[in-house]
């Protein structure tokens, strides 16, 4: 009986074994499978860029950034496209930077934990998920029909504002849950108020992640066509904005605001649809300067929040 017990156990073990091992093959088999995945992935956006690199670099000098677009290929610059680009980038900053950040501070700390704030919570969700055509159709008909803004930068920074404010609104209370909750409860036992316990405290502990999730949303919104398109963007514009500095009193101008626009990307697209090569060049080198500065944002980001984290360590 003895006999029959320890083969019974002998061979419950060989099994399990064999299961094992049969488990650790399959475990490396779908690993070494989505190495592969990736390294395809990686060998053919590397192909990509280097293609791209190859035509545009070349054709990168200084007249290129300070010649106005034009129907001669070799005359032709992105003076207008860059100047229109830093513009709309600036809008959409000041419009969707102090809103989505006050706006997740609110829904992480001071909202009630209702029906309502989960509705909320979910349509934030949501709108970081929908297509950005959507968006350029909502501010066609709010901002250009409704509040007569027109075809100007300001509507094309409020569009692209819209654009990433979610984003911002998650990234940030991604970015406040991670502060520990003994912070807060050290604020309150020393008599702060909650306002005083999130700007002094909580805002300076998340703001590396706040400024990572912030550089990255205006990175993506340097690159969107569809919504700029939809607004009113032109495909060829050979003039620049009014400046928003004057000789005299008040100084300040903000007439540049209303004058029409247009960015980068949408200048690739008016390059490439023409059938001449040396327009598809011209092209190629706005793409490379658009991938370097989304590079650089992304680089800037992930600088910030490694700085922010070892100064936390500290």
């Amino acid at each position: 009986m003895s006999t029959a017990v320890l083969q019974s156990e002998r061979a419950q073990v060989l099994d399990m074994r064999a299961n094992i091992r049969r488990r650790q093959w399959v475990d490396l088999a779908f690993g070494v499978a989505g190495l592969l995945a990736l390294l395809f992935a990686l060998l053919t956006l590397l192909a990509l860029i280097i293609d791209l690199a190859m035509t545009g670099v070349p054709r990168l000098s200084w007249e290129f950034f300070t010649n106005f677009p034009s129907r001669f290929p070799e005359r032709a610059g992105i003076l207008s496209a860059w100047v229109g680009s830093f513009a709309i980038m600036i809008t959409t900053a000041c419009c969707a930077i102090p809103l989505g950040i006050a706006a997740g501070v609110y829904l992480e700390e001071y909202a009630s934990k209702n029906w309502l704030t989960g509705l909320i919570e979910l349509n934030i969700i949501n709108l970081a998920g929908i297509p950005s055509i959507t968006f350029g159709l909502m501010a066609l008909g709010l901002f250009v029909y409704q509040f007569q803004l027109g075809q100007s930068i300001l509507t094309a920074g409020l569009t692209l504002g819209l654009l990433v404010l979610p984003i911002i609104i998650v990234t940030t209370r991604e970015a406040i849950r991670t502060v520990p909750n003994s912070i807060r409860e050290a604020a309150y036992a020393l008599g702060a108020s909650r306002w005083q316990m999130v700007w002094d405290h909580l805002l300076p502990y998340s703001s590396g992640g706040i400024l990572t999730g912030v550089i990255i949303s205006l990175s993506r919104a340097i690159g969107e066509t569809a919504p700029l398109i939809t607004v009113g963007a032109l495909t060829f514009i050979a003039f620049l904005p009014h400046p928003p500095v004057m000789a005299e009193f008040p100084f300040l101008s903000f007439q540049w605001l209303k004058d029409p626009f247009t960015v980068m990307p949408i200048q690739m697209f008016n390059w490439v649809s023409r059938p001449q090569p040396e327009f598809h060049v011209n092209a190629a080198a706005t793409g490379v300067i658009l991938l370097v500065m989304t590079l650089v944002m992304n680089g800037i980001a992930i600088w910030i929040r490694y700085r922010f984290r070892q100064r936390l360590k500290w």
